[in-house]
């Protein structure tokens, strides 16, 4: 049985470690980084795994970013992920966890749409993410389309255009 705790307990070295082993030192180079460039993670919605004997199996940390309309609107976000769980871990729930704790501190009175990249039937089989809605945003460097995810109580509050950026308020 995993222990959740909020990622501001942790060690920042042990998370870049743990983002290291899950990712690779390149993992700077993705897109999904670049959509929160300048920005800091939300400490709030950002949280940590801990295996039976303590030891750090996995953390989401969660980005405020915005989408841009073609207007020049900014639409408010926030970009889940990443989520990062030790290759030993991997499998045991500890990904499910992260996320569904990250969603549901969410809070409930004005939710912001969520974005990811990732495994789209993973993500729309358990948290209702889609790529619905996003076939005609933009993002700051090469993505799989398909791997473009949302995921909102009210679609209709989505543009279907815009570029995807980091929020800087």
């Amino acid at each position: 049985m995993s222990t959740i705790i909020p990622l501001a307990d942790v060690d920042p070295e042990l998370v870049e470690a743990l983002l290291d082993t899950a990712f690779e030192p390149t993992r700077h180079r993705r897109t999904a980084y670049r959509l929160r460039e300048g920005t800091e993670w939300l400490p709030a919605l950002s949280f940590a795994a801990l295996d039976d004997g303590d030891m750090l199996a996995g953390t989401i940390q969660c980005w405020p970013i915005a989408l841009t309309d073609p207007a020049g609107r900014r639409h408010p976000m926030i970009m889940v992920g990443p989520v990062a769980v030790m290759p030993a871990a991997q499998g045991k729930g500890y990904g499910q966890a992260l996320v569904t704790a990250a969603v549901t501190a969410i809070d409930p009175r004005a939710p912001l749409p969520q974005v990811l990249i990732g495994d789209p039937e993973y993500y729309e089989r358990f948290f209702a993410f889609s790529n619905a809605h996003t076939g005609n945003w933009q993002a700051p460097g090469p993505f799989e389309r398909h791997r473009l995810l949302c995921r909102t109580a009210n679609p209709s509050v989505l543009p279907v255009e815009g570029t995807l950026g980091p929020w800087r308020g």
